[in-house]
This record gives structure tokens, C-alpha cells and sequence, in this order.
């Protein structure tokens, strides 16, 4: 296994959903001397952190221009993260297809990494995975094994983490993955998942993100009042700008395990749909929900 460099807690931070600890951490090393390849990595870290808490056009604003694969890349996220049309959002995928076929970005690590995201955000699993597949980096490993248990391909998504134990079994991102792995086998592995999840929670604090993974766990493990403590503190731990749909829908999830009444579940749907209109549950609601309106109103009666 590889020695920690000097990006390791930085990275820790990033892949932990520990987003300004991460911009924190970064700017206490960028007097540090390190290698070219490590400077680069450290601004591709900093840059995604910022749009994990919502700071888009910092990230237009400060990769416009460059011609660097993973800076392009990023101001497309960036671009494609805050358009408020779909047919913005169609654009700026068209765009990310034309210059993924050009050499020097379909050769960059970072460029079909990031790509990756773009594609998942737009629902197009099968041109993420193409970003992805080949395995170049343990992020590169980690993205396939989301994606293939996505698709419900448990067995392809051990693989990868069999991958990834080869590579660094320390890695914080093999712990994170162990634990998406034990989700999604069920209850009879679940208290691995509970247990890796308390670990990196200790270790470095309950992130949002660690705090609804957790809540998933518990969910699958039937404690739902455990998972609903979680919600909570997730909730509250949540920083202007910073992705809460996870925490909404998680809540959704647990206040009907739970038979909570309309009154608790419409407020958070209803906050769901009002911030993140695009997002793939969202959509996915909408589509059902016009789907029963259109079969109930063929048994209206009308006077």
C-alpha cells in the first residue's frame, strides 16, 4: 500500500462530505511544496468541494477559459449544476460528448471522472460507466461500483471492491464503498455497514453525508427511530447551499416506514420539489403522480 502524501486528510475530507474542512485543509497545505501532479490534484479537490456547497460560479468564474481537461470538465459540472432550463442542461451535456471525444480529455483521468458525474446527474448510466469503466483510479473504481449497484449488479459492484482492497484496503474510500456494499446486501451484513460508518464518524466527525448513510443503514436494519435521530441532526448540520436532498428524501423514506401521517411527509415533499425540481426522485414522483391522475380522473364521476 502507498504512503500517505500530503493529500490524504484533504482527500479524506472531500470523499467524507466534509466540504469546508476540505477548503479549510487545502488552504492550510498550499504553502506546503508538493509535485505539479499533487498542486493540480489539491485544486480539483478544492474546486469540487465548492460545488458541493452550491458555489458554482466561483467554480465558472475561476476554470473559465482553461484549457485543462479537468478544469474544463468542472466548469461544465459547474455550468450544468446551475441551469435553471433543461435545454441549458441538454447544451452543456451535447458539449461535454463533443470534447470527451477529443484525445487529450478522453485520456484524462480527472476529465472522464468528472464527466461521470455530469452524466449521472443527467440519468445517462450507461455514458457514465463508459467514463469509468476501465478502472484507472480508486475514484475511478468507486464511481463503477455506485453505478453497478445502481443497476443492481451486486456481483460486478464486489468486484470493484475487491479492486480496490488490492489497491489501498485502508483507503477511506474502500471503507465508504465496503459500507455501500453492505447496504445494498440487506440486514443479514448490515451491522458492517453500521459499524465501518461509526468508525469514520469518530474519526473524523458525523458529516451530513455520514450522517444519512448511517440513517440508510439503520433504515435497513429496521430501526427506524435510530434513523430519524440521524435525519434530524443531519438537518440541522446542513450549510447554506449545501445539497440536502438526500436528507429530505431519506426523511420521506423513514417517516413512511414509520406510518407518519400527511401532515409530516407532505411539508418535506413539498420543500423536495420547490429546491431540487430536477432532481431524478423528483422527477420520478412527478411522472407517477401525473401517471394515478390521469387513471383516477377516467373513474371521476360526474354529474
Amino acid at each position: 500500500m502507498a504512503e500517505p502524501d500530503e493529500l490524504y486528510t484533504l482527500r479524506a475530507q472531500y470523499w467524507l462530505g466534509h466540504y469546508t474542512l476540505c477548503l479549510e485543509e487545502g488552504k492550510a497545505i498550499s504553502r506546503r511544496p508538493m509535485p505539479p501532479h499533487l498542486k493540480n490534484e489539491r485544486e480539483e479537490f478544492l474546486l469540487r468541494a465548492q460545488l458541493a456547497l452550491g458555489q458554482y460560479d466561483k467554480v465558472v468564474k475561476e476554470t473559465q477559459g482553461m484549457d485543462v481537461p479537468a478544469m474544463k470538465a468542472l466548469n461544465l459540472h459547474a455550468r450544468y449544476l446551475s441551469a435553471d432550463k433543461d435545454t441549458s442542461r441538454e447544451e452543456i451535456v451535447a458539449t461535454l460528448k463533443t470534447q470527451l471525444a477529443e484525445d487529450n480529455n478522453a485520456n484524462s483521468t480527472s476529465f472522464q471522472l468528472y464527466a461521470c458525474h455530469i452524466f449521472l446527474r443527467h440519468s445517462l448510466t450507461r455514458e457514465a460507466l463508459q467514463c469509468v469503466n476501465l478502472g484507472l483510479t480508486m475514484e475511478h473504481l468507486a464511481m463503477s461500483l455506485q453505478i453497478f449497484i445502481k443497476i443492481d449488479r451486486l456481483d460486478l459492484a464486489e468486484s470493484q471492491l475487491r479492486l480496490m482492497k488490492q489497491g489501498d484496503e485502508d483507503s477511506v474510500l474502500t471503507q465508504l464503498c465496503s459500507a455501500y456494499i453492505s447496504i445494498a446486501t440487506g440486514r443479514s451484513v448490515i451491522p458492517d455497514a453500521i459499524h465501518v460508518l461509526g468508525m469514520l464518524s469518530e474519526q473524523y466527525g458525523p458529516s451530513v453525508m455520514l450522517l444519512n448513510l448511517t440513517a440508510v443503514s439503520q433504515m435497513t436494519a429496521c430501526n427506524y427511530e435510530g434513523a430519524e435521530a440521524l435525519l434530524v441532526e443531519a438537518s440541522t448540520a446542513i450549510l447554506p447551499g449545501e445539497d440536502c436532498s438526500d436528507t429530505l428524501i431519506n426523511s420521506v423514506v423513514c417517516a413512511l416506514h414509520m406510518k407518519k401521517g400527511n401532515e409530516k411527509i407532505e411539508p418535506l415533499l413539498t420543500k423536495l420539489k420547490a429546491q431540487y425540481p430536477n432532481h431524478p426522485y423528483v422527477v420520478g414522483l412527478l411522472r407517477v403522480e401525473s401517471a394515478f391522475d390521469r387513471e383516477a380522473n377516467k373513474y371521476l364521476v360526474r354529474s
